[in-house]
């Protein structure tokens, strides 16, 4: 995968695209990362990259021209790909695990990192594939919504995680939130590892999980039950839960 990053800050992903799971996706070959400073595409004398809005109020707004030529720029380098074109802004589409997965299957990312009070309309409308939030709060600039995006989408690529069924069973992933983890000891100061999964039982173990993924959304996120098919034995749970709370 190849993920540009256009940026009035590129200095900002140094340490992000060095460390830890990115870093070594990077040293394994599997995804490139470059990063774009669009000031350098900005055709007036000095190198501006904003205006003030027609119409009048307060803050300013980022030109077209420098974005438009530094994404056409990007796409001719790598022509063979049709790049998914992410504008982070608070207005666009909620963030979610499922989003991850779909920009996963792209072979080249380009992320559009916004600063000052928002971006010329032109972009949104004839540029950009997709507008990403990743909640209801406004940051200064798109640099770390972009991080945030990247780092989920990476770490789904294969063989970038030791264990490839580790992203598999994480929170979002099968629809619920993941079920408690423990590692040794089996007694920490009196708090004990629950004795299924010290049974070697991998069918009973294997239920517990699935009964504590359910419970823990059930008690934490009961919105992400709205749309997941539960079987049989799962509704029977819920049922014993919801008579319980009465």
């Amino acid at each position: 995968m190849k993920i540009d990053v256009l940026t009035l800050f590129p200095e900002m992903f140094s340490g992000v695209f060095g460390s830890s799971i990115l870093k070594k996706a990077k040293e394994k070959e599997i995804v490139q990362y470059q990063t774009v400073n669009f000031r350098d595409f900005s055709d007036s004398k000095h190198k501006t990259v904003d205006d003030y809005p027609y119409g009048g109020g307060a803050g300013m707004v980022l030109k077209a021209q420098p974005i438009f030529d530094a994404v056409e720029c990007l796409k001719e380098k790598k022509a063979s790909s049709k790049p998914r074109i992410i504008l982070l802004c608070p207005q666009g589409e909620t963030y979610t695990q499922k989003k991850a997965e779909e920009l996963a299957k792209e072979d080249h990312l380009i992320f559009i990192c916004g600063h000052y009070e928002g971006y010329d309309e032109r972009i949104r409308e004839h540029l950009v594939t997709d507008e990403i939030s990743i909640g209801d709060y406004v940051l200064t600039g798109g640099e770390l919504g972009a991080m945030v995006v990247i780092d989920s989408v990476v770490r789904l690529l294969p063989g970038v995680l030791g264990n490839e069924d580790s992203p598999i069973t994480d929170s979002f992933s099968t629809g619920l939130l993941e079920h408690p983890q423990y590692t040794r000891p089996a007694d920490f100061r009196g708090m004990k590892v629950p004795d299924v999964l010290l049974s070697g039982n991998h069918q009973h173990i294997d239920e517990w999980r699935e009964k504590e993924s359910l419970r823990r959304t059930f008690t934490r996120r009961k919105d992400l039950l709205e749309h997941y098919r539960l079987n049989d034995k799962q509704k029977k749970w819920l049922k014993e839960w919801e008579a319980e709370k009465k």
